[in-house]
């Protein structure tokens, strides 16, 4: 399948935590108007619940991610995320 060069730049929350490189978790990201799973892979274990940004498509619904926090807080509103008190 095609890299989704669309979901590259988006900001999710994984619903399921990631292993490293042991296996992926899952990402829901908002997209296209409105909001999909991905499968999701990073370097490093990510709990379930963090905020992740996509830096790459592997194609067949799958991306890279890393986790993200966004300083200035200018990221897209994502349903279910709890906001956090500054």
């Amino acid at each position: 399948m095609a890299r989704d060069e669309s979901s590259i730049g988006c900001v999710g929350r994984l619903i399921v935590g990631t292993r490293g490189g042991d296996g992926p978790g899952e990402v829901l990201i908002k997209i296209r108007g409105g909001s999909e799973a991905f499968l999701a892979w990073s370097d490093k274990p990510l709990p379930e619940g963090a905020t992740v940004l996509v830096i790459d498509s592997r194609g067949a619904r799958a991306v890279d991610v890393i986790e993200w926090e966004d300083a200035l807080g200018e990221s897209p509103r994502i349903p279910g995320l709890p906001l956090l008190r500054r």
